[in-house]
């Protein structure tokens, strides 16, 4: 195990606890509005959706502290869900806006290839 890989994953699923938070909790508050540059009125529409997003953020910071609680068992498990967020990050890049593959998905790739560095197949 590489300890380097080990925290860029736990760094990965801290940023997706934080992003449960904006998302289901502080959408429609000035700082979530200014975090993901929305009008009041947009915030309002689309609470309902960023809670629903939140939730899958959750899931995914669930299934990379669930593969690091497995230690060095745990290796395909974190690949797997490093890798649902490195898809989610290129996803919303070409969709939504590129801050989104940069926020997520360059530090997934980051820790995809640490791993695969520190256990090569």
């Amino acid at each position: 195990m590489n300890l380097l890989a080990l925290i860029v994953t736990a760094l990965v699923a801290a940023l997706h606890v934080y992003i449960l938070v904006l998302e289901m909790f502080l959408w429609t508050t000035p700082y979530g509005r200014r975090v993901f540059r929305l009008s009041p009125e947009m915030a309002a529409a689309t609470k309902v959706l960023a809670a629903n997003q939140g939730l899958y953020n959750g899931f995914l910071a669930a299934g990379l502290f669930w593969g690091l609680w497995l230690g060095s068992g745990g290796q395909e498990v974190r690949l797997f869900f490093l890798l649902c967020v490195l898809a989610a990050g290129i996803y919303g890049g070409l969709t939504a806006s590129r801050r989104i593959m940069l926020v997520q998905g360059v530090p997934a790739l980051i820790g995809v290839v640490l791993s695969l560095l520190a256990n090569p197949a």
